[in-house]
Order: structure tokens, then sequence, then C-alpha cells
């Protein structure tokens, strides 16, 4: 059910956003003034054709890129000024990621990877050890945790990849087309993973071009040629 406690803050907002990419002889616009806020415990689908700004504006709200003009504000701290090193100690803890293309390490087993970012929070190694296991276990891949990635079909990696994200209990998980590799049946599996988390409470921001991954939204966003064109609430 959507979240509609009118009284609650944005999660995040950002306020006449725009994206400039240049070079010597050509100025390319990625986004175009772009205005939008996200509630807590919300579920937005972030859709349009390639090339329309989706990608640009994931890469924005997850502190991996700056804007080049308007303000974003992420937890109320306004972060799109933050240089480099700012940016990353703010992610920490805050942001998880899901890629299309899973970006595992495949030096590292399962448990490995998924252990890398409570690695970075520096958090003892006894409970490192209980919050994986817990999430293996949560997305039926524990039976996988000595296996290496490439012993893994497309969906046991992408379980993998989604467990590494919310192990650390981020507030707000990124989505990249996290069906885009693959087949119907693991594609539906991983979208009910992300809807279960979402249930629990953390906020979900997806790109996707499948207009089915979308139904698992409460909100749907249209993006076209760097700007909002349309925001539709789903009937869930």
């Amino acid at each position: 059910m959507e979240n509609t406690n009118q009284n609650t803050e944005p999660m995040l907002r950002i306020e006449d956003l725009s994206k400039y990419f240049r070079t010597e002889e050509v100025e390319t616009v990625a986004l175009n003034h772009v205005s939008m806020e996200v509630a807590p415990g919300e579920f937005v689908a972030i859709m349009g054709p390639s090339g329309c700004g989706k990608s640009t504006l994931l890469n924005i709200l997850g502190l991996l890129d700056n804007p080049s003009e308007g303000k974003y504000y992420l937890l109320d701290k306004e972060v799109g000024s933050l240089k480099e090193k700012e940016r990353t100690l703010y992610r920490k803890g805050n942001i998880g990621f899901v890629f299309q293309s899973f970006n595992l390490i495949d030096e590292l087993n399962v448990f490995e990877n998924v252990e890398l970012p409570l690695i970075y929070l520096r958090i003892p190694a006894k409970k490192r050890k209980e919050m994986v296991n817990d999430i293996l276990q949560r997305m039926n891949i524990s039976h996988r945790a000595g296996h290496f990635p490439q012993q893994l079909s497309g969906g046991q990696q992408q379980r993998v990849a989604i467990a590494r994200a919310v192990v650390a209990q981020p507030k707000l998980i990124l989505a990249d087309e996290p069906t885009g590799n693959l087949d119907t049946k693991n594609g539906q599996e991983v979208m009910t993973l992300l809807s279960e988390l979402n249930r629990e409470g953390t906020t979900i921001i997806m790109v996707t071009h499948s207009q089915r991954d979308s139904t698992y939204a409460h909100r749907i966003i249209n993006l076209l040629d760097g700007q909002i064109v349309e925001s539709v609430k789903n009937n869930l």
C-alpha cells in the first residue's frame, strides 16, 4: 500500500536540477531543470526511452555524480554540491545499489561479496558474520555462500547483489534495470524480493524499461529529453 502520510518529510528532493556534459565542440543536456520528491518508504519506477537521462539521474541520486545546476537534498542535507570524498562518506550506510550487470567481484565468494560493505563500515567481524548469514538466508542463497560468482546462475548472482545492497540496512536502494539480464521467472523473483524489502520500509528508486517491473512501484515517473513529462500513481 502506498505511503500517504502527508506529514512525512521527503526522503529526497531535487529542485530545478540540470546536468550538462561538455566537450570542446558540443554541449549535451542530459537533465533539464528536473524537480521531484520521494517519500520515505516509497517505491518509484523511472521510465523513458534510451538517452532520456534515466541513468544520469540515478547516478546523481546515488551520489556518484554532481548536478551542473540545482539542489539535491537527501535525508534533509543538501548533497548536490558535495565533493567526491564527501559524497562517498555520505553514501556509506545510506544508499545501496543494484545493477543490471550484478557487479560482483569474481575473486570473492558469495559470503565475501556480501560482507564487503560491512568491512567498509568497520563493523566487527563477529557482527559481520551474523549480518551476512542472516541476509543470505533471507535471499535463499545460503547454500551458495562458498561459491564464486561465475559458479552461479544469473538469478542467483542478482540475489547476491541484492543481499550486498541491503546487508547494511540502507535507507535507500537504487536499482538500475535490476532484471535486465534475467529471464522472466528470475526477473519476477527479484522484483518480489525488492517489493518485500519495500514493504518493510526501504525506499526504492528503480530505473527500468520493463512495463511488468513498473507495476511493482507506487509511482511511475516518465522522462523524455531530460525532463519529467509525467508522474503517475499505480493502483496497487
